[in-house]
């Protein structure tokens, strides 16, 4: 058996023709991934998932974000409440956008602590490979273009119909004084 003197230090060196050189050894650090997988935490920061149905487009998570990745664009509701959360919020605009740009996230999870409905969270999926980038911008929304198109227009309408009444009743008690 030779040795090796690095600086200090003696180390052992094996000869290419040692039996053991080639044989395969166990309990090293080395994984095959993706056949093989390391088990990922249950308090790991991974991908972003969003349940539309219990957003209440309240746009914390947006503003909170240090690196803008989320997206959100809303419309509100010409009717009153849309509907309800799981947890009994009231729905009182429509998500026409909500989308995530992954590749820009930073994985901080400060989008997660102030939602206040508890419907963005992370995954415990870490590995999303894609081969362009924009695919790593995810869009939840499940609003048509069509749709959120038509909740636009009436909302424009209903509040140019406020206006004009609001005119009217400044002209009246113009007139009237």
């Amino acid at each position: 058996m030779k040795h090796l003197f690095v600086g200090n230090f003696k180390r052992k060196v094996l000869p290419i023709t040692d039996d053991n050189y080639f044989k395969q050894q166990n309990d090293t650090n080395t994984i095959q991934y993706p056949m093989q997988q390391l088990p990922t935490p249950e308090v790991g920061r991974y991908q972003l998932d969003v349940e539309i149905d219990d957003c209440i487009v309240c746009d914390l998570c947006a503003k909170i974000c240090p690196v803008n990745c989320i997206d959100i664009e809303s419309i509100k509701s010409t009717e009153g409440s849309i509907g309800e959360t799981s947890d009994g919020s009231k729905k009182l605009l429509y998500a026409a956008k909500f989308d995530i740009d992954m590749a820009k996230c930073m994985y901080c999870g400060l989008c997660t602590i102030v939602c206040p409905t508890e419907c963005i969270v992370m995954t415990n999926q870490y590995d999303r490979t894609v081969f362009e980038l924009k695919d790593l911008n995810y869009e939840f929304s499940d609003m048509s273009p069509e749709f959120a198109a038509e909740k636009r227009e009436l909302l424009e309408r209903q509040q140019a119909e406020k206006q004009a009444a609001k005119l009217a009743a400044m002209k009246a008690k113009e007139g009237g004084a």
